[in-house]
Parts: structure tokens; C-alpha cells; sequence
């Protein structure tokens, strides 16, 4: 028997045989590579996320998709995560560094109509969901506790109704939580101190009920306008805010008196409580007479008393609404001399004898009013006292008669 050739087995000359096996091996190694590319684009994503996107999209009615839209193009026979997204999933999601998980859910203002399915909570790596300015409907699932990871839940503008879900107060990364301008009613929970990592807080525009809980002590801006919010605001509910700029509380029913505490929050800057039924505010005097307070409004509340003079004290004071209250005595010379102030709204009071006149003044920048008073002498030519002021038998009735000046 003779022995097996090790040469080429073919019938060709051996170095075409040769040319002809190297072809071979190329070919079959640029299959093997689209194969193994092929497979790859086909489960990048977890199948997890992939059925909570498809949950998602189910629950939203299909009328309210635009064919232009972010939703419209979500295609699930392609991978959400897979790159190129040349034609599916163009927009609306974003996924981790590696495609396997989706970090943000984030929709166009589209008119998107339909209920956030519970199964969003299978999103686990999700940091941000934002569905803002849409016409989503129902309850905010509880099950949104489960992303632990959630740095941002924006669902403002849409119609969501019930109550702000408890659990939520579990997410200890979440920086911003905006439920804005929704149908929401109910208390505040009481553990919302617990969002340790909150920086701003918008839930106005609702219908939440009862007092202000304890807030989180690393909140930089706090919005509650336009509820049914009551009783006193208390120090308890702002202790330890240390980092609080911006408080916006207007348009609810907060009585009782604004104590001195309030203006003495170490970062504060702006403040609204306009359109409450407060009755008193004492304003002391700024710690070593710094403070970045700038703008404050009081107005349309029952706030009785004199115009506080320490309010001139406030370095960076631009912009000051104490209108529609019950104010008496005289407009402090101090605001006057207050370069900082630009706006001054002090209408629909019961001040007495002549403003100031150095908000007349050949350099006087102030805008705003002093009308609906009891002043005498405010020059018409000036802008501050475009509105005429209050009949004199009115005056002399809450001054039980005694003179205007």
C-alpha cells in the first residue's frame, strides 16, 4: 500500500492548489467573522429591559403616536440597544456603555396618552425617566421604588392623579423629582425627608392637602405653589436646610406668622408666599449683615403690621412684593436709600404720609407701585404712583379717624 500523499490533493498544478486553499481559509474566516458579528447584534440588550420597553409601549394608546415620533420608531425586531440606530429606536431611550442596559427613558412632548405600565420597574439601570409634557393618565406606579438607581423622575404636565406614592421615598439617588402640574392629591409623605440626595422639588400645580413634612436636608429648590398645603411653616419641616435657595409656596392656604428663623436659612435667596393667609412676618436683621437673599413676595395675604426696616438690611435685596396686605405706618426711608432695590410692590395697603423722596430722584431705577394706600404726596409723574390711592373717609375709617400723615 502506498503511503498518503502530504502534498496537495487535487488535480491542479500545487501552487495553484496552494493559492486555492489560502482563498479558502480567507473566505471561510470573513464568514465566520459576520457570523459572529451577525449573532452579537442579535441580544445585546437585556431581555429584561427589552420587555419592560415593550410593556411600555403596549400601554400607550396607538392613536397618540405621531408616525414621526420617538415611539414610532420603536421597532422590536431590532435590538434597542444596537448600534446603528439608523431607522429603529432613533430616539426616546439611552443605553449603558456596553448596550446591554437602558439608562434613560426619556420621551418627546408628543401628546403620548396611555398609563406607565408597572413593568418600567424591570428597567433597573434606568437614572433617568422623564415623560414631561405629554397626556399620561392614572396613578404613578409605587412600583417606581424598585430603580434604585433613578437620579431624575420627571412626569410633569401630564394627568396623573392620586396620591405621590410613598415608596418613592426609598430612591436614595434621586437629585430631581418634578410631578408638576398634574391631578395629584393627598398629603405629602411624611418620610420625604429620607431623599437624601434631592435637590430640587417640584409638585405644584396639584391638589396636595395637610402641612409641610420634614424636607430632605440636601434640597436646593422647593415648589408647592398652587395647592391646598396648610397650617403654620414650621422650623421642623426646614431643619437642618442648610443648602435651601429657592422656596416657592404661593397660592395655598399657610396661616398663622412667618418668625424670624425663616429669613435666617443660611443659603437662602428667593422667596414666594404670596396668596396665603399668613397674618404676621418678623424679619430680623441678616447674620453679620451678609445674605444672598434677593427677591421676596408676601403679597395678596392678611399680613398686618409696619413694614419691616430690617428688610433694608439685606445686601442684595433687589426685588420686594409685600401688596394686598393690611400695612400701616409710614414707608421706611431706608428703602429709599437701597441701591440694590430694583422692584417695589407695596399697592393695596394702608401706608400714610409722603413716600420717601428718593424714589423720585434724577437716579431713581425703581419700578413698581404704591397705589391703593393712604399716601399723600406721591407725584403722578412717577410710575410708582400711576394708581390713585384710597378715598380719604376709607383712610380715616382704619385709622378709627386719626390724620393720614
Amino acid at each position: 500500500m502506498k503511503k498518503a500523499s502530504q502534498s496537495c490533493s487535487c488535480h491542479f498544478t500545487p501552487s495553484l492548489c496552494t493559492k486555492m486553499q489560502t482563498s479558502s481559509i480567507s473566505n471561510s474566516l470573513s464568514i465566520l467573522l459576520l457570523l459572529v458579528q451577525f449573532f452579537s447584534a442579535q441580544s445585546i440588550s437585556s431581555p429584561q429591559d427589552i420587555s419592560a420597553l415593550k410593556a411600555f409601549k403596549a400601554a400607550i394608546n396607538p392613536t397618540s403616536i405621531p408616525p414621526s415620533s420617538c415611539l414610532a420608531s420603536w421597532d422590536f425586531s431590532t435590538d434597542p440597544c444596537a448600534l446603528p440606530r439608523r431607522t429603529h429606536f432613533t430616539c426616546g431611550l439611552t443605553c449603558s456603555p456596553d448596550s446591554t442596559r437602558v439608562t434613560q427613558l426619556t420621551l418627546e412632548p408628543a401628546g403620548y396618552s396611555g398609563q406607565v405600565t408597572p413593568l418600567v420597574s424591570q428597567l433597573t439601570q434606568l437614572l433617568i425617566l422623564d415623560l414631561s409634557d405629554n397626556n399620561f393618565f392614572g396613578p404613578i406606579p409605587a412600583s417606581l421604588s424598585s430603580l434604585y438607581n433613578l437620579q431624575t423622575l420627571a412626569l410633569g404636565s401630564n394627568s396623573f392623579s392620586g396620591s405621590v406614592p410613598r415608596p418613592i421615598t426609598k430612591l436614595k439617588k434621586l437629585e430631581t423629582l418634578d410631578l408638576s402640574h398634574n391631578s395629584l392629591s393627598g398629603y405629602l409623605p411624611e418620610a420625604t425627608y429620607l431623599l437624601s440626595s434631592l435637590r430640587s422639588l417640584d409638585l405644584s400645580y396639584n391638589k396636595l392637602t395637610g402641612s409641610l413634612p420634614k424636607l430632605p436636608y440636601n434640597l436646593i429648590e422647593l415648589a408647592l405653589k398652587n395647592n391646598s398645603l396648610s397650617g403654620i411653616i414650621s422650623k421642623a419641616a426646614f431643619d437642618g436646610s442648610s443648602q435651601l435657595e429657592v422656596i416657592e409656596l404661593s397660592e395655598n392656604s399657610f396661616t398663622g406668622k412667618l418668625e424670624a428663623w425663616f429669613f435666617l436659612l443660611p443659603a437662602i435667596q428667593q422667596v414666594n408666599l404670596a396668596n396665603n393667609n399668613l397674618t404676621a412676618v418678623e424679619i430680623p436683621k441678616p447674620l453679620n449683615g451678609s445674605s444672598d437673599l434677593v427677591a421676596v413676595d408676601l403679597g395678596f395675604n392678611n399680613i398686618k403690621g409696619y413694614l419691616p426696616v430690617s428688610l433694608a438690611d439685606y445686601p442684595l435685596l433687589s426685588s420686594l412684593t409685600m401688596r394686598y396686605n393690611r400695612l400701616r405706618g409710614t414707608i421706611p426711608v431706608q428703602y429709599s436709600r437701597k441701591k440694590s432695590l430694583r422692584r417695589l410692590f407695596l399697592d393695596g395697603n394702608f401706608l400714610i404720609g409722603k413716600p420717601p423722596s428718593g424714589f423720585f430722584s434724577g437716579n431713581a431705577e425703581i419700578s413698581g407701585s404704591l397705589g391703593d394706600n393712604c399716601l399723600i404726596g406721591c407725584p403722578g409723574s412717577s410710575q410708582l404712583c400711576n394708581r390713585s390711592q384710597k378715598s380719604a373717609s376709607l383712610c380715616k375709617k382704619a385709622y378709627r379717624g386719626k390724620p393720614r400723615s
